[in-house]
């Protein structure tokens, strides 16, 4: 089956920060958050900000609530700290800060996921949502996890939603 991308994908630039959540990765080794942006830039998109910091929800949150303040960004695309391990705690950080939940992004990015690893599926709190009229995607740390949840599910999706935010309430 073949998708056809909005009128608005075709045309739209989106501005977009890339948090990796991560105890021991460093820019040089931080592989998921490079193929985000090597995605996101191949899709015609710009990186505002990166960074890479602890799994520490207190500290998810300053970013994502910082982040939240730049007028300049539209969507804010995390990875890692998503699964179930005691120091897994991106999800919890940022589910109470979202506004709206797009529960569908999570549902999906877990089938998608299941059909390549199995039941493993089932420990990923992969979650999308809106927080500050900007889009914020929180993937696992992996990058198989990301390069599937990027190129199926968020860069196909990303000036669609975007556009929606912006419309005029």
């Amino acid at each position: 089956m073949t998708h056809l991308p909005h009128s608005d994908s075709l045309r739209m630039t989106v501005a977009c920060a890339v948090v990796t959540i991560s105890d021991t990765r460093s820019k040089e080794t931080d592989k998921s958050g490079q193929l985000i942006q090597q995605l996101l830039q191949s899709a015609g998109h710009t990186i505002e900000a990166y960074m890479i910091i602890k799994d520490e929800p207190a500290l998810i949150q300053q970013q994502v609530t910082g982040l939240g303040k730049n007028a300049n960004l539209d969507a804010i695309i995390i990875n890692g700290g998503t699964g179930i391990a005691p120091r897994d705690s991106t999800y919890d950080a940022i589910e109470n800060l979202l506004e709206k939940i797009l529960p569908g992004f999570g549902e999906l990015f877990r089938f998608l996921s299941y059909q390549e690893i199995g039941p493993r599926a089932i420990a990923s709190r992969a979650v999308a949502g809106v927080y500050q009229r900007k889009l914020i995607f929180s993937l696992p740390g992996s990058s198989p996890a990301v390069k599937l949840g990027m190129e199926k599910l968020i860069i196909p999706e990303l000036p669609h939603l975007v556009t929606q935010l912006n419309q005029a309430s």
